[in-house]
């Protein structure tokens, strides 16, 4: 990557996390408010990167403790020369040089350093895996009726393409497949709130995936500038 596309990167502070579920809070009016729990008491500082050494800064978190039998070589290596436990997940976040002057290697990130309640940020997260299915469950499609002699049609997808012209099956067509055990990203999302003793982030709304799943959370690529109507243009 040269480093005209490193300028491009999105760098907007965000932190790991491991999602435990949802649950709800109540406001002071009354009203429930749904919200996510991500966990990050497991996280940790693992190493830096800087632009003198790696052309580009950032910052490399590392969640959930791991064995030397389930490190490479290389990993038991670099983990040695950080001074750091080993971790089983690490996770490249770029950022800002200022950012970065703000955490040392093997420091635990403070939560209440890098989110605020109501702050709008991007969840991402790999979805649940649903295997191989059909077009009804994948893509929602109504299905053939069920009266007038239908028989083995009720949840097929119906023509795929045309006999002479162009005699074949069209690229881009809504078909089974696997479904589900993809990168998704929601964007902005608000923060409910941020419990930085029991290192706890509650974000109101769903993340993609299943409980215990690695999550990526960051400030909002696309969040509303305050007083202004125009949006910023940062790309992810």
């Amino acid at each position: 990557m040269s480093a005209e596309e490193r300028k491009d990167m999105n760098t907007k502070p965000g932190i790991i996390g491991k999602k435990l579920g949802m649950t709800q809070l109540y406001k002071e009016d009354g009203t429930v408010q749904r919200v996510t729990v991500v966990d990050v008491s497991s996280v940790v500082v693992v190493g830096k990167r800087t632009k003198e050494k790696d052309g580009y800064t950032a910052l490399v978190f590392g969640m959930t403790d791991a064995k030397d039998k389930h490190l490479a070589e290389a990993q038991k290596i670099a983990f040695k020369k950080s001074g750091v436990a080993p971790k089983r997940t690490v996770r490249e976040i770029r950022c800002s040089e200022e950012f970065l002057a703000k955490f040392e290697i093997g420091a635990e990130p403070k939560l209440d350093e890098i989110f605020q309640v109501g702050q709008i940020v991007d969840a991402q997260g790999v979805t649940r895996g649903r295997g191989f299915s059909g077009v009804v469950r994948r893509w929602s499609f109504a299905g053939f009726v069920q009266t007038h002699g239908t028989h083995e049609y009720r949840r097929h997808g119906g023509s795929i393409g045309t006999n002479m012209t162009p005699g074949r099956t069209l690229p881009n067509l809504k078909m089974p497949g696997q479904y589900g055990s993809e990168t998704v990203s929601i964007l902005n999302l608000k923060v409910a709130r941020v419990d930085a003793d029991k290192k706890l982030l509650l974000i109101e709304g769903g993340i993609p995936g299943a409980k215990n799943q690695l999550v990526t959370i960051r400030a909002g690529v696309k969040a509303r500038v305050k007083g202004s109507a125009r949006i910023s243009k940062q790309p992810r």
